[in-house]
């Protein structure tokens, strides 16, 4: 029997309800399909924060190397100033474990919502292959002046080659195993470039020669596609369909991926991953930590839920990543009224034991 040792971040706010809930989930796919998840919890987080002044020591980095993967619930809390545990939690996890890969599936799902006119699953149906530690999240930059009216501030836009070249070969190779070939490209898969060779003359160039040298080589029976970040903003409101698998930068995804969780009926149902293909990858829903509902049983746990079957998926227990989705699919299209906070037509609690139940069954 497989064993992954998991550790648990429940974080802020909302996050410790909805980590129950994707826990929950978890122990029921891991008894139908025979493998066992060790489970250790951490407390990194605003209230910590706030007791001791720690954000993410080294120490802890040191210590999430031995586990399999991170399951983590929401980072923010309101008496914690912006940035202080994004940058010292979230980034310095990113960064230190060298998750270079953000991948986040933008799904439709039945009964789900999508501000997107007559647009329904069959249309919403697509993944960002972000990359995770380069570009303006470096930190390169300075002030100079500060406080005066000749205030400078600098920020850089950083890439190596080594950094996109390792991004564009996971996108490929995502590409060539999940590429749905339905984009009206015959029986070819399709991996998109979103940048802006257009303005940033140098990071994109170096984007678009990569991706083109790369895909000529060692993937030839990939389509290769190029959109300019603004129009794949707007292609993704007026076409979703076109979209199968698309790669860009680190700022840029950040940016795309909000807009297709919208896309996709909301941050209720969204979920992310961090992702080091020769490391400890980490999984989150991508909504926050949502604080104003806190305690109060009426956060949507889909989201969570669904980080766990990425990584789930991600650890080669694919058979049981499916089966969580279709039960996520079954309870959206077949149970919930909402995908908002309070709307639900369930608790959180009940919600994930709709998911559970029908996976155990």
């Amino acid at each position: 029997m497989a064993t992954y040792k998991i550790a648990v971040m429940p974080g802020d706010g909302t996050g410790p309800e909805v980590t129950a809930e994707a826990v929950k989930v978890l122990k029921a796919a891991a008894a139908k399909f025979g493998f066992k998840l060790e489970m250790t919890e951490f407390d990194f987080g605003g209230e910590r924060y706030k007791r001791t002044g720690e954000t993410l020591p080294d120490s802890a980095v040191e210590e999430l190397r031995k586990f399999d993967a991170i399951l983590l619930g929401a980072i923010g809390h309101p008496d914690v100033a912006p940035g202080i545990l994004e940058k010292g939690i979230l980034l310095k996890a990113r960064f230190e474990l060298d998750q270079y890969i953000n991948l986040r599936p933008v799904k439709l799902y039945p009964g789900v919502a999508t501000p997107i006119k007559d647009k329904g699953p069959d249309d919403i149906d697509f993944v960002v292959v972000r990359e995770n530690t380069g570009d303006l999240y470096t930190g390169t930059g300075g002030f100079t002046m500060k406080g005066t009216p000749h205030e400078v501030a600098v920020q850089s836009a950083v890439y190596t080659r080594f950094q996109v070249d390792r991004c564009l070969k996971y996108a490929f190779e995502y590409a060539r195993k999940h590429g749905k070939k339905s984009r009206g490209k015959g029986d070819k898969n399709t991996l998109a470039l979103s940048g802006k060779t257009n303005v940033l003359t140098y990071v994109y160039d170096l984007w678009e020669r990569a991706f083109h040298e790369l895909g000529k080589a060692e993937y030839p029976e990939i389509v290769r596609e190029y959109y300019h970040v603004d129009a794949t903003c707007m292609w993704f409101v007026k076409n979703p369909e076109w979209f199968d698998v698309i790669v860009t930068g680190n700022m840029f995804g950040d940016i795309i991926t909000d807009l297709g969780a919208m896309v996709q009926g909301g941050m209720g149902i969204a979920a992310g991953g961090n992702i080091n293909p020769e490391g400890v990858s980490m999984f989150e829903p991508i909504g926050g930590s949502a604080p104003k509902y806190t305690g109060k049983g009426v956060i949507n746990p889909l989201a969570a839920i669904c980080a766990g079957q990425m990584m789930l998926e991600t650890l080669g227990e694919e058979k049981a990543g499916k089966c969580i989705e279709d039960a996520v699919k079954f309870a959206t299209g077949n149970k919930l009224k909402s995908m908002q906070a309070g709307r639900m037509g369930y608790s959180t609690s009940e919600v994930g034991d709709l998911v559970a139940e029908r996976v155990a069954g």
